[in-house]
């Protein structure tokens, strides 16, 4: 009798602690619904490929100037024209001229932060030309013919101007990479005029004075892992020109302003630079 007491009252207890269990159960079933309903709620509010996926080329990784790199550089250009330059004036004949323009410009720059710089730049320019001869002929209907003969030109010019430059390396070598420069330049100088010969000779001298916001985008290349050969071309931008025109004896005798938004492929800006990368710790 005491032991189907005793069985009884097993029973009783096993029936309990089974409804104790029930209610932790739920909830734990119920705390795995709301988590499993939570995460499909952040699944569907993020979108398919995001946009900073799909549109980010990653092309800033690409390094071509470090971080608190200096550099020294030096540009030049040369260039010349004579009259086998120009057989498409058709208007012209028995032309002999001739014109020479050489440009040194050293500068150093400071990268502020990879792949962007800025620097100073000062440069000399000297032009010669001569004009010994030129015909020009509009025909017997327009009636008007004349000749010029016996020109000099020289001018030097001195600028000064800030720049900041951005690279873009177009390889993750970071050996190739282009250039995108803005310019702010101030140049001043003398131009001198002579017409005639002998004892019929004339001349005229002019001061310049040319303040410019120029744009200049080039490319970039290391030959050596710590020297690059840069290529730049002008495309122009806002100009202001003064010149002030001056008899023999220095007494003004004309003054003319000259200010213009312009943008267009320049041949003659065309330089041709080597910089050296100092103190980079880019290499490893």
């Amino acid at each position: 009798m005491k032991r189907l007491i005793l069985l009884l009252l097993a029973a009783q207890f096993t029936m309990i602690a089974a409804h104790a269990e029930e209610p932790t159960t739920a909830t734990t079933d119920k705390s795995t619904t709301t988590a499993v309903a939570e995460e499909g709620a952040k699944t569907k509010k993020s979108p398919f490929l995001p946009t900073s996926r799909r549109v980010d080329r990653n092309i800033n990784k690409n390094k071509f100037v470090f971080k608190n790199e200096f550099m020294v550089g030096l540009a030049a250009s040369y260039g010349t024209l004579d009259a086998s330059d120009a057989d498409i004036m058709l208007l012209l004949d028995n032309i002999d001229f001739g014109l020479r323009r050489t440009q040194v410009m050293p500068y150093i720059a400071y990268a502020y932060k990879d792949n962007c710089s800025v620097g100073m730049r000062f440069g000399y320019e000297y032009l010669s030309g001569n004009l010994g001869n030129l015909d020009l002929a509009l025909g017997s209907a327009a009636d008007l013919a004349f000749s010029l003969s016996d020109i000099g030109l020289k001018s030097e010019n001195f600028a000064w101007s800030l720049f900041h430059r951005n690279y873009i390396g177009l390889d993750r070598r970071g050996i190739v990479g282009a250039i995108l420069e803005t310019e702010l330049q101030v140049k001043t100088g003398t131009s001198s005029f002579h017409m005639g010969s002998g004892e019929d000779i004339n001349y005229a001298r002019n001061k310049n004075f040319a303040a410019r916001l120029n744009f200049n985008p080039g490319i970039a290349v290391y030959v050596f892992p710590e020297v690059c050969v840069t290529v730049t071309v002008g495309i122009g931008g806002l100009k202001y020109n003064q010149v002030r025109q001056q008899d023999a004896y220095g007494v003004e005798t004309g003054r003319r302003d000259h200010s213009a938004l312009k943008f267009k492929f320049n041949v003659a800006d065309i330089q041709i630079g080597i910089v050296a990368h100092l103190w980079n710790k880019k290499k490893n």
